[in-house]
Protein backbone atom coordinates (compact mmCIF):
# COMPACT_ATOMS: atom_id res chain seq x y z
CA UNK A 1 0.00 0.00 0.00
CA UNK A 2 1.30 2.97 -0.81
CA UNK A 3 1.39 6.26 1.08
CA UNK A 4 1.76 10.32 0.38
CA UNK A 5 1.98 12.95 2.84
CA UNK A 6 2.60 16.20 0.89
CA UNK A 7 0.68 19.38 1.43
CA UNK A 8 1.08 22.60 -0.87
CA UNK A 9 -1.19 25.74 0.25
CA UNK A 10 -1.50 29.22 -0.21
CA UNK A 11 -2.36 31.64 2.41
CA UNK A 12 -1.57 34.52 4.72
CA UNK A 13 0.81 34.40 8.26
CA UNK A 14 -1.41 34.80 10.96
CA UNK A 15 1.24 36.05 13.55
CA UNK A 16 4.63 37.05 13.17
CA UNK A 17 7.23 33.96 13.06
CA UNK A 18 8.97 32.77 16.17
CA UNK A 19 12.48 31.44 15.73
CA UNK A 20 13.89 28.67 18.39
CA UNK A 21 17.48 28.03 18.27
CA UNK A 22 19.12 24.48 19.19
CA UNK A 23 22.62 23.59 20.78
CA UNK A 24 23.60 21.96 18.09
CA UNK A 25 23.36 25.35 15.69
CA UNK A 26 20.27 24.40 14.06
CA UNK A 27 16.69 26.97 14.14
CA UNK A 28 13.03 26.46 13.60
CA UNK A 29 10.51 29.35 12.93
CA UNK A 30 7.00 28.89 14.03
CA UNK A 31 4.68 30.90 12.69
CA UNK A 32 0.49 30.54 12.87
CA UNK A 33 -1.01 30.15 8.63
CA UNK A 34 -4.58 30.87 7.62
CA UNK A 35 -5.73 29.57 3.91
CA UNK A 36 -9.59 31.13 3.56
CA UNK A 37 -12.01 28.37 1.28
CA UNK A 38 -15.10 29.88 -0.58
CA UNK A 39 -18.74 28.29 0.04
CA UNK A 40 -21.81 29.73 -1.67
CA UNK A 41 -24.60 29.72 1.19
CA UNK A 42 -27.78 27.44 -0.02
CA UNK A 43 -29.90 30.17 2.20
CA UNK A 44 -28.98 33.71 0.89
CA UNK A 45 -27.60 32.57 -2.35
CA UNK A 46 -23.78 34.69 -1.14
CA UNK A 47 -20.50 33.55 -1.51
CA UNK A 48 -18.83 33.04 1.91
CA UNK A 49 -15.46 32.72 3.65
CA UNK A 50 -14.62 29.86 5.60
CA UNK A 51 -10.77 29.74 7.05
CA UNK A 52 -8.77 27.13 8.18
CA UNK A 53 -5.99 28.11 10.80
CA UNK A 54 -2.89 25.58 11.33
CA UNK A 55 0.47 25.88 12.69
CA UNK A 56 3.85 25.47 10.51
CA UNK A 57 7.34 25.18 11.49
CA UNK A 58 10.33 25.76 9.17
CA UNK A 59 13.50 24.43 9.94
CA UNK A 60 17.28 24.68 8.78
CA UNK A 61 18.51 21.78 7.59
CA UNK A 62 21.55 20.85 6.41
CA UNK A 63 24.35 22.00 5.40
CA UNK A 64 22.45 24.64 3.12
CA UNK A 65 18.95 24.79 4.80
CA UNK A 66 18.54 28.43 5.74
CA UNK A 67 14.54 28.29 5.76
CA UNK A 68 14.23 29.09 8.95
CA UNK A 69 16.17 32.15 8.56
CA UNK A 70 14.20 33.39 5.67
CA UNK A 71 11.25 32.82 7.24
CA UNK A 72 12.70 34.82 10.20
CA UNK A 73 14.13 37.62 7.79
CA UNK A 74 11.07 38.16 5.96
CA UNK A 75 8.08 37.02 6.40
CA UNK A 76 5.88 39.52 8.79
CA UNK A 77 1.98 38.91 10.02
CA UNK A 78 -0.13 39.02 6.94
CA UNK A 79 2.39 37.84 4.35
CA UNK A 80 1.08 35.77 1.62
CA UNK A 81 3.23 32.62 0.99
CA UNK A 82 2.59 29.43 -0.97
CA UNK A 83 4.28 26.55 1.25
CA UNK A 84 5.28 22.97 0.65
CA UNK A 85 5.40 20.35 3.05
CA UNK A 86 3.95 17.41 5.29
CA UNK A 87 1.31 16.89 7.78
CA UNK A 88 2.85 16.12 11.33
CA UNK A 89 0.66 15.00 14.63
CA UNK A 90 1.85 16.84 17.92
CA UNK A 91 0.97 14.92 21.27
CA UNK A 92 1.17 16.31 24.23
CA UNK A 93 0.15 15.74 28.01
CA UNK A 94 -2.06 18.47 29.70
CA UNK A 95 -0.42 19.85 32.46
CA UNK A 96 -3.30 21.67 34.31
CA UNK A 97 -5.50 18.91 33.69
CA UNK A 98 -3.82 15.60 32.43
CA UNK A 99 -5.12 14.84 29.44
CA UNK A 100 -3.76 13.72 26.37
CA UNK A 101 -4.48 16.21 23.38
CA UNK A 102 -2.65 16.23 20.57
CA UNK A 103 -2.96 19.05 16.88
CA UNK A 104 -1.98 18.83 13.16
CA UNK A 105 1.39 21.14 12.22
CA UNK A 106 2.58 21.35 8.49
CA UNK A 107 6.16 20.90 8.48
CA UNK A 108 7.81 22.79 5.56
CA UNK A 109 10.05 22.05 3.14
CA UNK A 110 9.47 24.90 0.52
CA UNK A 111 8.31 28.08 0.71
CA UNK A 112 7.43 30.83 -1.73
CA UNK A 113 7.58 34.41 -0.82
CA UNK A 114 3.75 35.52 -2.99
CA UNK A 115 3.72 39.41 -1.47
CA UNK A 116 5.47 41.59 -4.91
CA UNK A 117 8.53 43.35 -4.10
CA UNK A 118 9.60 47.09 -4.72
CA UNK A 119 10.43 45.59 -8.25
CA UNK A 120 8.01 43.00 -8.94
CA UNK A 121 8.49 39.71 -9.33
CA UNK A 122 8.16 36.68 -6.32
CA UNK A 123 10.71 35.99 -4.26
CA UNK A 124 11.47 32.13 -3.93
CA UNK A 125 13.07 30.39 -0.74
CA UNK A 126 13.64 26.74 0.17
CA UNK A 127 16.36 24.34 0.30
CA UNK A 128 16.49 23.68 -3.63
CA UNK A 129 16.70 27.88 -4.34
CA UNK A 130 19.15 28.26 -2.02
CA UNK A 131 21.74 25.82 -3.73
CA UNK A 132 20.69 26.81 -7.70
CA UNK A 133 20.01 30.63 -8.65
CA UNK A 134 18.61 31.75 -11.95
CA UNK A 135 20.74 34.45 -13.23
CA UNK A 136 20.22 36.16 -16.74
CA UNK A 137 23.51 35.91 -19.55
CA UNK A 138 25.06 39.77 -20.09
CA UNK A 139 27.61 38.62 -21.79
CA UNK A 140 25.59 38.51 -25.37
CA UNK A 141 22.71 40.75 -26.35
CA UNK A 142 18.71 39.09 -26.71
CA UNK A 143 18.27 38.03 -29.98
CA UNK A 144 14.88 39.93 -32.00
CA UNK A 145 12.99 36.94 -32.11
CA UNK A 146 13.09 33.88 -34.90
CA UNK A 147 13.22 37.27 -37.52
CA UNK A 148 16.97 36.99 -36.31
CA UNK A 149 17.81 33.61 -37.35
CA UNK A 150 19.65 33.15 -40.09
CA UNK A 151 16.94 31.20 -42.84
CA UNK A 152 17.82 28.43 -45.33
CA UNK A 153 17.31 29.26 -48.82
CA UNK A 154 14.28 27.71 -50.28
CA UNK A 155 11.99 27.69 -47.66
CA UNK A 156 10.89 26.28 -44.77
CA UNK A 157 11.44 22.43 -42.95
CA UNK A 158 14.29 20.63 -43.86
CA UNK A 159 15.56 19.50 -47.25
CA UNK A 160 14.01 15.97 -47.98
CA UNK A 161 15.34 14.09 -51.59
CA UNK A 162 11.45 12.96 -52.06
CA UNK A 163 9.32 15.55 -53.82
CA UNK A 164 5.34 16.00 -54.73
CA UNK A 165 3.61 18.25 -56.85
CA UNK A 166 1.47 21.39 -55.78
CA UNK A 167 -1.46 19.39 -57.38
CA UNK A 168 -1.27 16.54 -54.47
CA UNK A 169 -0.96 19.00 -52.12
CA UNK A 170 -4.18 20.68 -51.84
CA UNK A 171 -4.01 20.82 -47.20
CA UNK A 172 -1.28 23.55 -47.56
CA UNK A 173 -1.72 25.10 -51.18
CA UNK A 174 -4.46 25.75 -53.45
CA UNK A 175 -4.06 23.09 -56.51
CA UNK A 176 -6.20 25.44 -59.12
CA UNK A 177 -3.33 28.20 -58.80
CA UNK A 178 -1.82 28.56 -62.22
CA UNK A 179 1.69 30.22 -60.62
CA UNK A 180 2.06 26.54 -58.47
CA UNK A 181 0.85 24.46 -61.15
CA UNK A 182 3.86 21.92 -60.80
CA UNK A 183 5.54 23.81 -58.45
CA UNK A 184 8.23 21.22 -56.44
CA UNK A 185 7.53 20.92 -52.77
CA UNK A 186 9.48 19.24 -49.94
CA UNK A 187 7.72 16.54 -48.31
CA UNK A 188 6.58 15.14 -44.96
CA UNK A 189 5.94 11.75 -44.70
CA UNK A 190 3.78 11.77 -48.78
CA UNK A 191 4.72 8.91 -50.59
Amino acid sequence: MANLNKVILIGRLTRDPETRAFANGGMVASFGFAVTNRRKNSQTGQWEDDPMFIDAEAFNRGEFGKLADIVRDRCRKGSQVMIEGKLHLDRWDDKTTGQKRSKHKIVVDNLQLLDPRTGGGTRWAGVAAATKRWTPRRDRPPTAGRSARPRRPGGVGRPSNRTITATRATSRFNSEDPARAGHKLPTRGYS
